[in-house]
């Protein structure tokens, strides 16, 4: 059972630190053609939503290159959303304050670039946690309208810590990954306070097969969040840490959010 036990966590830390390479999106300031009436009510109110909406910026997690984010990304085009992606700076190993200052800029370029006065943002994993510092600490609060977080470790993750206990030390010596351990300094200043300052409208969205955010309870915010655990509504919805930027049933949430919608997840979507 311990070397299972083992196995397991060298598995999620395989994860952590596979390195990969690439260059995160420029923003586009032409919108794609919204998706073709189904008929349906929900796709219909999707659709006139997307029309007028904000720019949507899928913020990546820890080693997430740009393509990963394309899946989700493509949905939201699909939808008629004008669609860009940002990749953290070296790949997320870095600063998380420092990967939050960088966002700053590359949401003055999106704005720029489409005449937007706000975005949202559809993050994942850490991404989440860089969107939340530019929103507290450098003046995200006026620019960001909607934030939804997919498996972002809020309050921290016993994965990060268990580095540790596997003998690599803090972390491997990787900061954000420090940053991310419950009972972080970067958290304790992240959480003081509001959870959600400004006039964002915040979401989160977790799983109970969330290989990386344990305790799974940690991706949820307080203070008036709309915290949704895809299992409440579909209990036989199986989607893993990466697999929440894939999910049919993860995104009909995050397109009920973008549009002002009240949250029902499709347990069938695909």
């Amino acid at each position: 059972m311990l070397l299972r036990t083992i196995l397991a966590a060298t598995a999620a830390v395989t994860v952590l630190l596979v390195p990969a390479t690439a260059a995160h999106a420029e923003p586009s300031a032409a919108a794609t053609t919204v998706a073709a009436d189904t008929g349906s009510t929900a796709e219909a109110t999707t659709a006139e939503a997307a029309a007028g909406a904000n720019p949507v910026i899928v913020v990546g997690g820890l080693i997430g290159i740009s393509i990963a984010y394309e899946p989700i990304a493509a949905r939201l085009r699909a939808d008629g959303y004008r669609v860009s992606i940002y990749q953290l700076p070296n790949l997320g190993f870095g600063d998380i304050r420092e990967s939050a200052r960088a966002l700053s800029s590359y949401v003055d370029q999106v704005r720029a670039a489409t005449g937007a006065a706000k975005v949202d943002l559809v993050t994942h994993s850490e991404g989440g946690l860089v969107s939340r510092w530019y929103v507290k600490f450098l003046g995200g609060a006026d620019k960001v309208d909607r934030y939804v977080s997919l498996g972002s470790p809020q309050q921290g993750t016993y994965v990060a810590n268990i580095i540790n206990f596997l003998g690599l030390g803090s972390c491997a010596g990787i900061v954000a990954c420090q940053q991310m351990s419950i009972g972080s300094g970067f958290l304790a200043d992240l959480n003081a306070g509001d959870d959600t300052p400004g006039a964002v409208r915040w979401t989160t969205v977790r799983t109970w097969q969330d290989e990386l955010v344990r305790p799974v309870d940690n991706a949820a915010l307080a203070d008036g969040a709309t915290n949704v655990l895809v299992q409440a509504w579909c209990p036989l919805r199986i989607v893993g840490h990466l697999g929440l930027v894939l999910d049919g049933t993860t995104y009909s949430v995050v397109r009920q959010v973008l549009a002002g919608a009240t949250i029902r997840p499709n347990c069938f979507a695909v």
